[in-house]
């Protein structure tokens, strides 16, 4: 039995499964809004923030955890488990319909118990994965997108279901997560250096410049994913209205945002072999160029308006892993958890901007046809940001010297 739970492949398939099981709790509201809007009469912009608020719990928790350096302080194992527990019971509370206030609570403090949970498992598989660590990565964000995807699926193929046995089974799930985190998996042989809290850390990470290329990457690379995850639906529901001929924009959307599920393990493969920096850039301007021509195709034709979904959803997510992979390539081997939550508390809170923004702009141009404009600048700035970085000294440390 020691020699299985030695194995990394064995680890990279169970801590997959954990951190699926445990970020249910993230899409548990998102998958029963019609529901939750119906029982509790809720406006758009309440129904926003049953997503938001976990983007806003997450992003506080992220960036506390970055300045006491908790991640850099006590074992991985332990703070996922007691973090999947709390997100799971955090989650649980809405069958309880306590009201629009302490729902939108249980949602934050669910966000902020899950960045205990991501940043964590990046870090933890980092010590199990020197060599093929983008691939590893993309692994776990391939198992992050397909979870994203599912909800649609669901409408898609017109499952009935009580939505309390949705909220009931995600804390279920998350529990069970728990048990894994606690009592099968531990760190790798490459582990990091452990370090003392120290609030100056902060501003470390920010005056590293490789470290800062990558993250500005990053930023770029989330100011475009989420808010496209968030409204592609919406926009194909519109696109469909003009008579754009779409059968499902449902299952469209579960495609859509599906295909980035071999997308991510594309790209793990494809940076650990022509490097982080390349890789990125190539597909952050296959994305990028993908928001910018959707918008043509809006009234048709259907095919040429679904192939460009398809390569754009697949492009979208695939570079993620590697910024988080560049990051436990660059930093202060003592730092690596405390810089892996400000990236993604930082890439995260630029998620709830853009988030709300691109309906604002839809209902202010009349027309959801050119929001996906507002997304462009993103992916080639993050392109940009890459290709400073690899004319870095430093960047000889990425992915075994391919940079």
């Amino acid at each position: 039995m020691s020699n299985i739970l030695s194995n990394r492949w064995f680890v990279l398939v169970v801590t997959g499964v954990a951190l699926v099981l445990s970020l249910t709790t993230w899409f548990s509201a998102t998958a029963v809004i019609p529901e939750l809007t119906k029982l509790m009469s809720l406006s758009l912009s309440q129904a926003t923030w049953f997503t938001n608020s976990v983007q806003a719990g997450f992003v506080l928790s992220a960036l506390i955890v970055s300045l006491l350096s908790l991640l850099d302080i006590y074992k991985s194992s332990t703070i996922m488990a007691i973090s999947a527990c709390i997100a799971g019971i955090a989650n649980a509370l809405l069958i309880l319909e306590p009201g629009i206030a302490i729902s939108l609570l249980s949602r934050f403090i669910t966000g902020m118990a899950l960045a205990g949970i991501y940043p964590t498992v990046i870090k933890f598989i980092a010590t199990w994965f020197k060599k093929g660590r983008g691939f590893a990565m993309g692994i776990m964000l391939s198992a992050l997108t397909l979870g994203s995807a599912m909800p649609h699926l669901i409408r898609a193929v017109g499952i009935q279901f009580d939505w309390k046995l949705v909220i009931i089974l995600s804390s279920l799930a998350c529990l069970i997560a728990a048990v894994l985190f606690a009592f099968v998996l531990h760190d790798g042989p490459h582990q990091f250096s452990k370090t003392k809290t120290d609030v100056n850390q902060l501003g470390r990470i920010i005056r590293d410049r490789p470290v800062m290329l990558a993250n500005m990457g990053y930023f770029g690379h989330m100011w475009e994913l989420y808010a496209m995850w968030g409204w592609f639906f919406a926009y194909a529901i519109a696109a469909k209205s003009t008579g754009l001929g779409l059968e499902n924009a449902a299952l469209l959307t579960f495609l859509v945002i599906a295909a980035g599920a071999p997308g991510c393990v594309m790209g793990g493969w494809l940076a650990d072999r022509t490097g982080r920096c390349y890789a990125t850039i190539f597909l952050m301007v296959i994305s990028g160029t993908s928001a910018l021509l959707i918008g043509l195709c809006f009234n048709g034709p259907p095919w040429l308006f679904i192939i460009i979904a398809l390569i754009w959803g697949l492009t979208a997510v695939a570079d993620s892993a590697q910024f988080s992979a560049a990051v436990t390539e660059l930093s202060d081997q003592s730092m690596v958890g405390s810089a892996l939550a400000f990236q993604m508390g930082v890439g995260f809170a630029i998620t709830i901007f853009v988030i709300w923004l691109l309906p604002v702009a839809a209902e202010y141009l009349g027309s959801w046809r050119w929001v996906f404009l507002i997304l462009v600048p993103g992916p080639f700035l993050g392109a940009l940001s890459m290709l400073l970085l690899r004319r870095e000294d430093r960047s000889l440390l990425l992915a075994d010297g391919r940079r």
